[in-house]
């Protein structure tokens, strides 16, 4: 089933209903490659499909409701299902079964040099860039001076990025990613953005940038950035969800559970 859009007035923004997820494991009949993955923890998460292909089963069984206000922090090991499951929410994935159900514009955050040329200037590329974000023309035209101006990099926009540092790349990427209005954000980590005289500069744009979103949904290992910017928490383990509650509580439970293996 395919993620359904719809606008609505009700107060929760995005529906998440006994979602699976499944990948195939193409070529994945022999016996090194079987033992490879369970030796790799991957055991009771393999399966079969009607084609009888090894699966491993990325999302068990997920249901989740949110609404406006709610700062959700997935946390969890890697191969959790995290990164998955905002994929399913952003309409990237297709889920095997279940339903997302989004309410309102998505705003994945998950890769912010995406669409990045460096034989283009810092102009065309934040033009492209912003276009793959889903803004339209005037809507650049509109936030362009803006840009410009918080990347401080004057005239180098007027040339290739690949004369750019990374450092100067960074802070071009990270300006087109917060030039706009958020409705439901999604960030795989957060976002840092350059050096350290930049840092205080960007960290008042990111706060606004996320202030403004209706729901925040952030993977993160750093448990830190978790319980600045989120006020619930879900850990999931092998692509199920363990808690879902209050961030305190979740982030206590999964400590506990890293102290005792």
């Amino acid at each position: 089933m395919s993620v359904a859009q719809a606008f609505s007035t009700r107060e929760t923004v995005l529906e998440v209903r006994h979602v699976n997820v499944s990948f195939p494991i193409y070529h994945g009949g022999s016996r090194s490659l079987k033992k490879s993955l369970l030796f790799k923890g991957s055991a009771g998460r393999l399966a079969h499909d009607g084609n009888h292909r090894i699966t491993v089963q990325a999302l068990r069984d997920i249901s989740l409701s949110l609404a406006t206000g709610d700062r959700v922090a997935l946390i969890g090991a890697n191969g959790a299902g995290k990164t998955t499951l905002l994929r399913v929410m952003a309409g990237i994935y297709e889920p095997t079964t279940g339903d997302a159900i989004i309410r309102g514009r998505i705003s994945p955050m998950f890769d912010i040099g995406l669409g990045i040329d460096t034989d283009l200037s810092g102009y065309d590329n934040i033009r492209i860039r912003a276009m793959i974000l889903g803004l339209s023309n005037s809507e650049i035209d509109k936030r362009m001076a803006d840009i410009a101006h918080f990347t401080e990099l004057g005239e180098y926009l007027e040339m290739p990025v690949r004369t750019y540092s990374s450092g100067m790349i960074l802070r071009l990427t990270f300006a087109v990613a917060t030039c706009f209005e958020p409705e439901i954000l999604l960030m795989d980590e957060w976002i840092v953005a350059g050096d350290e005289s930049f840092m205080a500069k960007a960290e008042k744009r990111l706060t606004s940038f996320v202030d403004r979103a209706s729901v925040l949904v952030l993977a993160s290992h750093n448990i830190e950035i978790c319980q600045r910017w989120c006020n619930k928490g879900l850990w999931m383990d092998q692509g199920r969800i363990k808690a879902y509650g209050d961030i305190g509580d979740v982030i206590e439970q999964y400590r506990r559970s890293i102290e005792a293996v």
